[in-house]
């Protein structure tokens, strides 16, 4: 355990800053999850939708140093190629 209070405020932090990754990493994946339920069900007005939401919520997540910007054009990139594959 950390006696200085340099250290022990770091270990609080960077707890803080894991949790809120987390929670961005987890949007980000319900996202996408929402877009391949949405061409799932055929609807391509709604998988639009979806992927137009998506896309900003990576976007975001990207911005705010969660993911690395070739992992966010990744992303973005097979979850519109699925959308646009759609009949």
């Amino acid at each position: 355990m950390a006696n200085i209070k340099s250290a022990k405020k770091r270990i609080l932090v960077s707890r803080r800053n894991a949790d809120k990754n987390k929670a961005e990493r987890s949007e980000v994946k319900t996202a996408i999850k929402k877009v391949y339920a949405a061409i799932e069900s055929g609807d391509k007005k709604a998988a639009q939708a979806e992927l137009t939401a998506a896309t900003k919520t990576i976007e975001m997540a990207g911005s705010k140093g969660v993911y690395h910007k070739n992992n966010v054009a990744r992303k973005v990139s097979r979850i519109t190629k699925a959308v646009n594959a759609m009949a």
